[in-house]
């Protein structure tokens, strides 16, 4: 597979992504004035992932390749419909793509994982998840700007027009791409239900240790999340839009740890590297609490490395322990085990920084997580090899 083309479809494809993301809920806000509508476009869009089972067994039974490229272009077709979404009464169009849109983001990211896991050595697997995310973070960082802009000066419309753009100049790029593809074995019967994924998981004991340690961190995250806003307001005293630096800095963190993952991996064993990064996490959390600016950047920028080392050692363990012929079902279902716990925290830490003290609440995540990293460090088990 030739990544530097690959690169380019994420690339393209996350610019747009990422911009639409930031544009959702403010157009919602806009058009309906209401804070709750708003923040269900999030959940719109993170619903899906609940799918991705389902979606993995379908990514085992298609081409990779073709089916990336059709479901780049069937969003750069539905998107253009939001330009009809210009008043209160038809937002719920909004919610339909938006849900369509989650769909195909958690689609996507079991095609991409197991096309990876069948044309590239394993060795490099590590780097290849490094390189996608620091690509995907550092798009966020330019991203928000010009949606931003986009929005305050002509609308939601054009932003949506410009995401559909960059979701077909990816298919064009994926059609470009040439890769080796594993197929499901005639023979497989039953092996497309619904469980499968689940099975393969807890079969391969270091993928199945990995992806429950990234779910762990990811519920730690979303309680994270939740506070951040008390952080800002009542911790710093600065305005909500001081929020925008902080994810700034651990956007740069998260770049940062994409280009060293690989190396890192490829000297020391996967469940290491997933330690570490929850307890850099767990410290980013806790400096958080600290009532000042610099502890809050500090606590950013450790944020911002702990998590992608958590998220890319579990992918990356998967690609390695899953036969590539059954790469899309398990990486669909490590997607929905690591990424739905994030959204029940989300909502369940809404609630929780309305009677807690941030003070006490992320000092106590951070004992949580500090726990969880030693526990993970200890375990038994190195690197995971693939299955034959």
């Amino acid at each position: 597979m030739r990544l530097p083309l690959y690169l380019c479809a994420v690339l393209v494809s996350g610019f747009g992504t990422t911009a639409m993301w930031l544009v959702s809920g403010i157009w919602v806000k806009s058009l309906t004035g209401s804070d709750s509508l708003a923040a269900l476009t999030a959940f719109a869009l993170w619903a899906p992932a609940l799918l991705g089972p389902l979606l993995g067994g379908l990514v085992d039974r298609l081409p990779r390749r073709p089916l990336l490229m059709a479901a780049n272009l069937a969003m750069a077709a539905l998107l253009p419909s939001l330009l009809w979404v210009d008043r209160a009464d038809r937002v719920w169009l909004l919610f339909l793509v938006l849900f369509v849109y989650g769909t195909q983001g958690a689609l996507v990211e079991a095609a991409e994982a197991a096309l990876a896991a069948g044309a590239l050595d394993p060795e490099r697997l590590g780097s290849f998840n490094g390189l996608r995310l620091t690509v995907n973070e550092a798009v966020k960082l330019v991203a928000p700007l010009v949606a931003a802009g986009l929005f305050a000066r002509y609308g939601g419309g054009p932003v949506a027009l410009l995401d559909a753009a960059s979701f077909a100049l990816a298919a064009g790029v994926f059609a470009l791409l040439r890769a080796r593809e594993a197929r499901l074995p005639a023979t497989a019967g039953e092996r497309g239900r619904l469980a499968d994924g689940a099975r393969l998981l807890w079969g391969a004991p270091v993928p199945r240790a990995l992806v429950a340690a990234g779910g762990f961190t990811m519920f730690l995250a979303g309680l994270n999340g939740a506070a951040l806003y008390t952080v800002v307001d009542r911790g710093l005293g600065h305005a909500p839009a001081y929020v925008g630096v902080l994810y700034a800095v651990q956007g740069a963190g998260s770049v940062a740890a994409g280009l060293v993952a690989g190396p890192l991996l490829r000297r020391r064993p996967e469940r290491l590297l997933a330690a570490a990064g929850l307890a850099l996490f767990a410290l980013g959390a806790a400096a958080r609490a600290v009532p000042y600016d610099g502890a809050a950047l500090a606590g950013s920028a450790l944020v911002g490395i702990g998590l992608p080392w958590v998220l890319i050692a579990a992918l990356t363990a998967v690609q390695r322990g899953v036969p590539p012929e059954l790469t899309g079902r398990a990486a669909g279902t490590a997607h929905t085990l690591l990424f739905a716990p994030n959204a029940v925290a989300l909502a369940a830490g809404a609630g929780l920084v309305a009677v807690a003290d941030v003070r006490l609440l992320l000092p106590l995540l951070a004992v949580a997580g500090l726990a969880g990293a030693a526990a993970l460090a200890r375990a038994p088990g190195a690197r995971a090899v693939r299955a034959s």
